[in-house]
């Protein structure tokens, strides 16, 4: 019964944002009261909701702090050089626009953080992709699938999870899942090359000369927001930041915070002035910031009803004894969507561990299940459960059902491609 109903409320949410019946927000909050209701679950229903709303506190708050913080950053001018450099090298043309935006969101996910890879991907290319009349939305989904595909890396959570839960190191399941990512961040360069070209076909190549366009990306309606005296300070301020976001020095909402606070008054000193930004801010943030609340009583409800827990047992256990010997396999190719419809904790803290445990009844190592949970991750990060990618598409201005139904795709086959890679090179058994 909870299996079926927490099928149903996932099936139901997905067809209503992506038919555009109502908007993900809504969605998030009224869908699954209503399945709440439905199960008996009607006086337990307040504490489950909030339960899941302390839950993504943290989370909600560092959004809020890094919206502000770089948005001071792009006011003041900090990516400005940025833009200019990549116009030098792109010149107009699309495809590699594209491709320079795969590279650029690759890099920056090295830090782990789909956060920090959002706002600064976007607050340096978004500019350029409005000048020369590029799709936002494939802006984000670049950036959206090199993220996914960098999710893997140990300090970015999900391969953190499952050594914890599979009381393993990271030479038994990071280290050999290198060259599937490898694979993986070949297949969102492919993806961007094969965008760029659609964008090409669609705008043509713009025919300007490189000082031209420099000129174009250091126009700005908002001239006087700019800060070119303070630029190197800003940078060393923002190198600081990310150091002690990857040392862990503070909670990660703490040092936005901090650091929010340093560069408002740094760069606009007047009460008058910092007023006037925050307020510049204030629409794309209590969106976003809304849809995280809303994303928490959906995830505390999924999870206080034990609904996900009856979900994952309902697949687990109608898995075929005749398939018990590709087990891995099984593992790599259900991990999409488990974590696609669950958090990243209820996956790889509640059901890694029962896959882990029936794998090991065929004589399956419990390292080649920890390496095939991770190859669904790209599809995760367009999760309506992700709360980094209201983020994304906030600050691009496109809708989440977009983003998804022109994705999704794309995501599947980057965990085709990174399961391909990991059966040829046996890093998982067929």
């Amino acid at each position: 019964m909870l299996a079926t109903l927490g099928f149903l409320m996932i099936i139901s949410f997905m067809v209503l944002i992506m038919t555009k019946r109502l908007s993900a927000m809504i969605a998030l909050m009224v869908i699954p009261v209503i399945f709440a209701l439905i199960g008996g679950f009607g006086k337990e229903m307040g504490p489950m909701a909030l339960e899941g709303i302390k839950s993504v506190a943290p989370t909600g708050i560092m959004i809020l702090f890094a919206i502000l913080f770089f948005g001071i950053m792009i006011d003041a001018g900090v990516f400005d050089p940025i833009i200019r450099t990549i116009l030098k090298v792109v010149k107009g043309d699309p495809v590699k626009i594209a491709i320079g935006t795969a590279i650029l969101a690759l890099l920056i996910s090295l830090d782990g953080d789909g956060t920090t890879t959002y706002m600064i991907t976007i607050s340096a290319m978004l500019p350029l992709y409005k000048r020369i009349g590029m799709k936002p939305l494939t802006l984000a989904g670049i950036a959206v699938s090199a993220s996914g595909v960098m999710n893997l890396l140990p300090w970015g959570g999900p391969t953190a999870r499952a050594m914890t839960a599979l009381h393993l190191e990271m030479g038994d399941i990071f280290n050999p899942v290198i060259p599937s990512m490898v694979g993986g961040v070949l297949f969102v360069l492919f993806m961007s090359y094969m965008l760029g070209r659609k964008e090409r076909k669609r705008i043509g190549v713009l025919e300007v000369d490189t000082s031209t366009m420099m000129m174009m990306a250091a126009a700005s309606e908002d001239a006087y927001l700019k800060r070119p005296k303070l630029i190197a300070i800003n940078y060393l301020l923002i190198i600081v930041l990310l150091v002690a976001l990857i040392q862990e020095v503070l909670p990660t909402a703490v040092l936005f915070m901090i650091g929010f606070a340093i560069a408002i008054t740094m760069n606009y000193p007047k009460l008058q002035e910092q007023k006037e930004r925050i307020m510049h801010y204030a629409d794309n943030a209590l969106s976003v910031i809304s849809m995280v609340f809303a994303a928490g009583i959906f995830t505390g409800i999924l999870s206080g009803t034990k609904m996900v827990d009856a979900m994952a047992n309902v697949i687990v256990s109608n898995i075929p004894h005749m398939m018990g010997s590709h087990f891995a396999l099984i593992t790599a190719i259900i991990s999409a969507p488990f974590t696609f419809f669950m958090s990243n904790d209820a996956f790889y803290y509640g059901v890694l561990p029962l896959l882990a445990k029936a794998a090991g009844g065929y004589g399956i190592d419990p390292a080649m299940i920890g390496r095939a949970s991770l190859l669904g991750l790209p599809v995760h990060l367009l999760s309506p459960l992700v709360p980094s990618t209201y983020l994304l598409v906030g600050m691009v201005g496109e809708d989440f059902g977009d983003l998804q139904r022109s994705f999704l795709k794309w995501a599947c086959g980057a965990t085709v491609v990174m399961i391909l890679v990991a059966v040829v090179l046996s890093i998982i058994p067929f």
